[in-house]
């Protein structure tokens, strides 16, 4: 326990430099730094801690400027040259999204993450990790103050996933199939918001074929999985297949927040209530009690003035079958 001498210094503290609305969240971070004083923890602790929080600054630092624009994370193996066609591909993909106001964000590295750099240009952005080998920032993103360095992977993962708002993954080894498992595993367990997850290859290859040939003849054999697992994710041969999946997306949608048990879909333009029945009819199977309706803003997204003025509806959500939640949002895009 902290003793009263504590609590008043990080009162004070707190009031010199803590913004009115983020004091709370700042007394609460002190209050557990001051915490892990009293405990048998060694240097090692405190350098993770501290480099830690150092790498979420710098993270916030880049990124908060551009939070007014969507980011298409981009992955893909290092090592793939720039003659292969899948370099083109990855280059042009990530030139032609910026064109329709996206960002991009790669692991800033060679290969797929130098293409996505090269054709976004000064749209991108370079989350790079420290390797003893192999991987230093490619020189598109070298000198830019969008460039980020990185000691640890999970926060540089966390950012990928917390700065995008699709994940766009070509070809590559274990790093871009970690990078695939973790982004299906977060939003089939509701940890991420739902998203596209596109997986891009040259027409006539296999290699994301071969993948998913695992899931459907092994995982949803003994059922791992649910069938509904497979809508997490779509297989792409084409820059504008993939370009339009991920616009049509947020076309209406345009973001997802649980207040208690609801989940709530807020939306770039009103439907209808004839749009809302056949929500109903066609996903009552995902909604645990009432049914799916226009609503208010809820007083937490009025406290923290989460798009207050964007049309939603709501319902009670069973938490399960996060891939039906995904085809809510594609079939609220086809209204």
């Amino acid at each position: 326990m902290l003793n009263e001498d504590v609590h008043d210094s990080i009162d004070r503290l707190v009031s010199k430099v803590g913004k009115k609305e983020n004091q709370k969240a700042l007394k609460e971070i002190l209050s557990t730094v001051c915490r892990l004083s009293d405990m048998d923890i060694n240097s090692g602790d405190w350098k993770l801690l501290s480099r830690s929080i150092k790498e979420f600054r710098k993270s916030f630092q880049a990124f908060t400027p551009f939070r007014n624009k969507r980011k298409v994370a981009i992955f893909g193996s290092a090592r793939t040259p720039e003659k292969d066609p899948l370099f083109k591909m990855a280059e042009e993909f990530s030139r032609d999204i910026t064109k329709n106001d996206f960002m991009v964000i790669t692991g800033a590295g060679g290969g797929i993450m130098e293409a996505g750099n090269k054709g976004g240009g000064d749209e991108s952005f370079g989350v790079n990790i420290k390797l003893p080998f192999e991987q230093s920032a490619n020189h598109y993103i070298r000198e830019s103050k969008k460039l980020v360095s990185y000691n640890y992977f999970f926060i540089r993962k966390l950012m990928f996933i917390k700065e995008s708002d699709a994940t766009v993954l070509f070809p590559g080894g274990f790093g871009t199939l970690d990078e695939a498992y973790e982004g299906l595993t977060l939003i089939q367990t509701g940890k991420s918001l739902p998203r596209p997850i596109l997986l891009m290859q040259n027409p006539g290859d296999d290699y994301w074929q071969t993948w998913v040939s695992f899931f459907t003849e092994i995982m949803l054999r003994d059922k791992y999985i649910s069938p509904d697992d497979m809508d997490l994710f779509s297989i792409c041969e084409s820059n504008q297949e993939a370009i339009d999946i991920i616009t049509s997306f947020y076309k209406t949608y345009h973001s997802l927040r649980y207040v208690g048990e609801t989940a709530v879909i807020r939306l770039n333009a009103p439907i209808t209530e004839s749009n809302i029945e056949a929500l109903n009819e066609s996903f009552k199977d995902i909604v645990t009690e009432g049914k799916i309706e226009a609503c208010k803003p809820f007083p937490e997204e009025l406290e923290t003035k989460d798009h207050v003025k964007k049309f939603r509806i709501g319902f009670k959500f069973n938490k399960v079958n996060f891939g039906r939640l995904v085809s809510m949002v594609r079939m609220i895009n086809n209204f």
